[in-house]
């Protein structure tokens, strides 16, 4: 059972990562399906996922479990923040069993208005490769724009893909799905009267 409810949505809520999610983290990222839409490339136990876990409040930004139903489905958060420029990286990843169910548009959503409500940042951006056209949709969704296409920027699978960059401003954002539109006026404890 995860930890206390950081940011809570309509489908998801967004918790601090806690000793006791290791073990899902370390499945998820373990999953093929999953490492071969993220940077990593190197396989992860239990002492490798604390040893990171242990790291979090060291390094800048925020990484949150993402929960459905009181179970862990993903993560989420952003990190590389530069507080001269007001910009951030965020990344996501949800487990396979759990794809489908808009928890990675959601969290997004609700990631990015933390940004930019709470931290103040103005820029978020986030990098997907070429053959994960779903990640791509889920940024969308959750308001972002495709910025650039970073042509064989990344060497995945014994090739050069390209590397599609998207990016939210603060100054326009607006989640495209109403989902997760809802989902952020849940959140803001706003009517829908109010949008």
């Amino acid at each position: 059972m995860p930890g206390p409810v950081f940011l809570r949505g309509d489908r998801v809520g967004l918790h601090p990562i806690e000793e006791a999610d290791l073990s899902f983290l370390a499945e998820q990222m373990n999953d093929p399906d999953v490492w071969r839409t993220l940077r990593t490339r190197v396989p992860k136990n239990r002492r490798t996922e604390r040893e990171w876990w242990e790291g979090l409040d060291e390094r800048d930004g925020v990484t949150l479990l993402v929960a459905a139903d009181g179970d862990p489905v993903g993560t989420v958060g952003f990190h590389d923040v530069n507080a001269d420029w007001g910009t951030a990286t965020v990344g996501y990843a949800v487990h396979p069993d759990h794809w489908g169910n808009g928890y990675a548009t959601e969290a997004v959503a609700l990631l990015t208005r933390y940004a930019f409500d709470e931290r103040r940042l103005q820029k978020l951006s986030a990098d997907v490769y070429a053959h994960n056209p779903a990640s791509m949709r889920v940024l969308e969704k959750a308001g972002w724009h495709e910025e650039a296409v970073l042509e064989r920027e990344a060497f995945v699978g014994g090739e050069r893909v390209d590397l599609h960059r998207f990016a939210a401003h603060a100054d326009d954002w607006v989640p495209a799905s109403d989902r997760a539109r809802a989902a952020l006026r849940e959140a803001s404890g706003r009517s829908p009267d109010e949008d």
